[in-house]
């Protein structure tokens, strides 16, 4: 069983009429996923790859009863596109742009506190339920429907991943990307949380970078209440001490988020760490039918 969405997910693309909207609006509609409407303020009433565009989340919400929203409009109009969603009431919210202010994020999620709505981002790349619905911009052919729940703060190296558990004969229930920014609406221990939760899905992988200190504190929750197993890949462990990662979230402060620590971190949990992504996929396979 899939988490966060399913085939009933009715989806409305935030900036539907941009080349980007367009473009994966495209590709969730192929996949499967009910994209029903878009918005783009001041240009109701186009159609877009055959979706209806209205000028706000509510009027598409009242229309067409959406309950999911991506977003793809540019970082300086992204945080009232946020907000313009969970004012509309919406289930969840996916937010793809990325370079955010920090501060603003913050703002958010103090906001998001009393409100229905769940927000993954932002710079995430979304989520997929493998033959149920796509939300974001994953490349839904490398992934099978299967019990092995996958959550990350990386974007490509989650497809490679996925690749490689797809390929030893294994399948995914649910696939996220939290996003690798310092603050974001969807934390591992978020969706830790709801993989427990799931009967049908029997493992988890939990892929990580360097910088903060996320992955260790999921693995502290693994070790203390997590029945499941759990496996886990750690990316930058060959990056020198004095640079930066792409991800605004991949920070080492004071020899703190070092790739070995969080390595220590998982194996101490009981977590099955892989060097590589492939390595990865057969330990997987090893252990869940």
């Amino acid at each position: 069983m899939a988490i966060l969405i399913s085939k009933d997910t009715k989806v409305v693309v935030q900036g539907i009429t941009g080349r980007d909207g367009s473009f994966h609006a495209r590709q969730m509609l192929d996949y499967g996923t009910k994209v029903v409407a878009g918005v783009t303020p001041g240009k109701a009433g186009q159609i877009v790859e055959g979706v209806p565009v209205f000028n706000s989340v509510f009027e598409a919400k009242q229309m067409t009863g959406v309950n999911a929203s991506i977003i793809f409009v540019p970082a300086q109009f992204a945080i009232d596109a946020v907000y313009e969603a969970i004012d509309a009431g919406l289930d969840l919210v996916v937010c793809i742009a990325e370079g955010l202010p920090t501060l603003d994020m913050v703002k958010i999620m103090a906001y998001l506190k009393d409100k229905k709505t769940r927000l993954i981002g932002p710079n995430s790349p979304g989520l997929v339920s493998p033959g149920e619905c796509k939300i974001g911009i994953l490349p839904g052919h490398i992934f099978k429907k299967g019990s092995v729940g996958v959550v990350s703060r990386s974007g490509t190296l989650t497809y490679e991943i996925v690749y490689h558990i797809t390929k030893v004969g294994l399948g995914q229930s649910t696939c996220i990307g939290i996003g690798g920014d310092p603050v974001i609406g969807t934390n591992f221990l978020d969706c830790l949380k709801m993989f427990a939760d799931d009967q049908e899905t029997n493992a988890v992988v939990v892929v990580g970078e360097i910088g903060g200190r996320d992955e260790e504190d999921a693995a502290l929750f693994i070790k203390q209440y997590y029945k499941k197993p759990v496996f886990g890949f750690i990316a930058g462990k060959t990056a020198p001490a004095d640079k930066r990662m792409g991800h605004a979230g991949a920070i080492i402060t004071g020899g703190s988020g070092t790739a070995p620590e969080k390595i220590k971190a998982f194996q101490s949990a009981g977590i099955t760490v892989g060097d590589t992504p492939e390595e990865l996929a057969k330990l997987i396979k090893e252990k869940v039918k």
